[in-house]
């Protein structure tokens, strides 16, 4: 008895693509999954729990912690947009998936990645003030300005991704319509477009040095400014309690630069390289920063700690006692 499989080879009209597993390793998929499904599960515990703790504890409603509500809603949505379509294939083989869901799941990943990074950016802000300017740091970031830097960071994220994603919906797919991921990427569908995909393949790369290098310039520069402010503090105590709260941002801003540092130079000059070697930085790109992040801040940040215990003990907050 044979098995259907859906049809691989090119086809204009086809309403669909065929997403990929690990290719050459398809008998070990269902093993293959359990460390994602973990990881998966362990993402939406540590930033939903992180989301919570925020919201009820009174103590964390500060810009900072504002900040970081909107970094964990971030890594869930990212999560929550490729996950599902990767367990699927790797649980169930259902490779199949329409052109506007795929579309759809690649405006929603490179929107999400550029609102990390603006958030990343948001952050370093957030600290700058904090130790350059501390008497005036409430009255900086209010809670209304906190609300425009958020919005304007969604703004920038989903809107300039439009451009290069509406010309999806249009081109026609002769070449195949097999994917190279669990997931829809823009650089992946493109490739499979016949038509002049000129301005899809040249838009994307100007997005990333507007967005990606030049926030991570701007962190690198606020950073240098803040160890100055830092250095120039008598105490050497003050010194490090005051260094001491931007290390979990540090650890984020680098696990995030440095995962798309290392894709983006694995997609331009690694075509020599294995394609499980790309498949694995891909992976390590979406699931590492919203993994490690709640991680990061629950270790490092007293208060985040404090407020933990407080949540799970029922213990209230110094804030409402009498």
């Amino acid at each position: 008895m044979s098995l259907d499989k859906p049809d691989e080879r090119p086809n204009g009209n086809s309403s669909s693509f065929l997403l990929t597993g690990f290719p050459g390793l398809e008998a070990a998929h269902h093993w293959i999954s359990t460390p994602f499904f973990f990881i998966y599960i362990s993402v939406l515990l540590g930033n939903s729990t992180l989301l919570l703790l925020i919201k009820e504890d009174h103590n964390l409603h500060e810009p900072m912690y504002y900040f970081l509500a909107m970094l964990a809603a971030t890594d869930l949505g990212l999560t929550l947009t490729t996950m599902p379509t990767v367990l699927r294939v790797l649980w169930l083989d259902h490779r199949e998936i329409g052109k506007v869901a795929c579309f759809s799941q690649a405006y929603f990943i490179h929107s999400l990645a550029f609102v990390e990074s603006g958030v990343l950016l948001a952050m370093a802000y957030d600290r700058f003030i904090a130790i350059r300017n501390p008497l005036r740091y409430t009255s900086i970031l209010t809670y209304t300005q906190v609300l425009k830097i958020g919005l304007g960071v969604l703004l920038r994220g989903f809107v300039s991704v439009i451009p290069p994603i509406v010309p999806l919906y249009f081109f026609p797919y002769c070449h195949s319509h097999v994917l190279s991921h669990a997931f829809c990427l823009h650089q992946d569908v493109i490739k499979l477009a016949c038509a002049d995909t000129t301005f899809n393949r040249l838009y994307p790369v100007v997005l990333v040095v507007f967005i990606f290098v030049l926030d991570s310039l701007i962190i690198l520069i606020s950073y240098v400014l803040i160890l100055k402010s830092v250095l120039r503090i008598a105490s050497k105590e003050e010194r490090a309690k005051a260094f001491n709260t931007c290390v979990s941002h540090i650890c984020s801003v680098l696990v995030f630069y440095v995962t798309v540092i290392g894709l983006s130079l694995i997609h331009r000059f690694g075509k020599q390289v294995p394609h499980i070697v790309h498949l694995t930085m891909s992976y390590v790109y979406f699931l590492f920063p919203p993994l490690m992040n709640p991680i990061f801040y629950s270790v490092k940040t007293k208060q985040i700690r404090s407020g933990f215990l407080r949540l799970f003990t029922n213990h209230p907050s110094p804030s409402h006692r009498m």
